[in-house]
């Protein structure tokens, strides 16, 4: 996945909040809903131009909800008159069978399901459903359960540095290299792109005066965005995959060692090249390559899971846990 100039309208978010408000749309109700419906309570779709750009957006969002595995069903909304097709979401279908999740597992399904408040999804969602409710719609709420975007980045910088990406704005921000330095870097964002699981942002630096790659998960603190939107032209052979690759040094095998709490870090149990049983838990060796994204599984099990050595991997859980004390407005 990638962000950059070449960009279409809308934005992958506004797409994003449409489907996922189609979808509440119709697992919300017990019986099919008609087109005009639809266009009612889905929030974007009431801001279409005309009844043929809703058409064709409509058709568009029920092919991709079909691609994504979604059983998005077509049925006559009067079983006596067949004159009319309404559209509903197979409940039986579309829910997950029963799973059974260990005690770590349950823990970081709890801290997720108390994101939603604070996702950026929420206030569409919510609008949506006040929209079926003044529609008189028989509700479902008991299918809502459960439902959450799929896809969600875990970088803080994400959305700033995509955004300016989008609007070709420079981003001044504090970049700590493998080696543990950080220094304030000011960038003329190219594009941000997927690859391997980790999220970079290539562009040119203009204290360096070169192209320069940074993978977001080490950009620490607040990105700022300064001057004029279209402030520079993004070079029209620019491959963001390329310099990735090229920038990115051949992974070495580490090893860590955490002390995990009694009842805790099931998942890293399983992992560990060894254990011992302290008076305070279980001390662990697990073998590592990329200390950013394995501060970040770390940092998700909170006080449960300590690390003693390398100092570089504790400082980076430390970082992420005082970042996120901070987002949460803790002292």
């Amino acid at each position: 996945m990638r962000y950059g100039r070449a960009m279409a309208s809308p934005s992958p978010a506004a797409k994003t909040e449409r489907l996922l408000n189609l979808v509440i749309c119709l697992l919300y109700t017990r019986q099919p809903l008609s087109k005009a419906h639809i266009r009612r309570a889905v929030p974007q779709y009431g801001e279409s131009t005309s009844d043929e750009a809703f058409d064709r957006m409509f058709e568009r969002d029920k092919d991709e909800l079909r691609d994504m595995g979604i059983p998005l069903r077509m049925e006559p909304i009067d079983a006596y008159f067949d004159d009319e097709t309404g559209y509903r979401i197979d409940r039986r279908e579309y829910a997950l069978p029963e799973i059974a999740f260990e005690s770590d597992e349950l823990a970081v399904l709890g801290l997720a399901s108390r994101t939603w408040q604070q996702a950026s999804l929420a206030g569409p969602a919510a609008t949506a459903l006040r929209k079926l409710e003044a529609a008189e719609v028989e509700r479902d709420a008991s299918s809502l359960v459960g439902l959450e975007p799929r896809i969600r980045t875990s970088e803080p910088a994400f959305t700033a540095v995509k955004d300016a990406a989008l609007r070709r704005r420079v981003i001044t921000f504090t970049y700590r290299k493998v080696g543990g330095d950080a220094s304030q870097r000011r960038l003329q964002p190219w594009a941000v792109t997927n690859w391997h699981g980790r999220w970079y942002v290539t562009g040119f630096d203009l204290d360096r005066a070169a192209p320069r790659v940074f993978r977001l998960s080490r950009i620490e603190g607040a990105v700022r965005a300064s001057g004029k939107d279209a402030a520079y032209d993004v070079p029209a052979d620019h491959d963001p995959l390329v310099m990735i690759a090229g920038s990115e040094p051949a992974s070495t095998p580490l090893s860590a060692t955490l002390l995990v709490r009694t009842g805790a870090g099931n998942a890293l149990l399983r992992r560990a090249a060894s254990r011992t049983t302290t008076e305070v838990g279980t001390e662990l060796v697990i073998g590592f390559t990329d200390a950013e994204l394995f501060a970040d599984e770390i940092a998700g099990f909170g006080p449960s899971v300590r690390v003693v050595d390398p100092p570089e991997l504790r400082q980076a859980v430390i970082r992420r846990l005082q970042a996120a004390m901070q987002s949460n407005g803790a002292a």
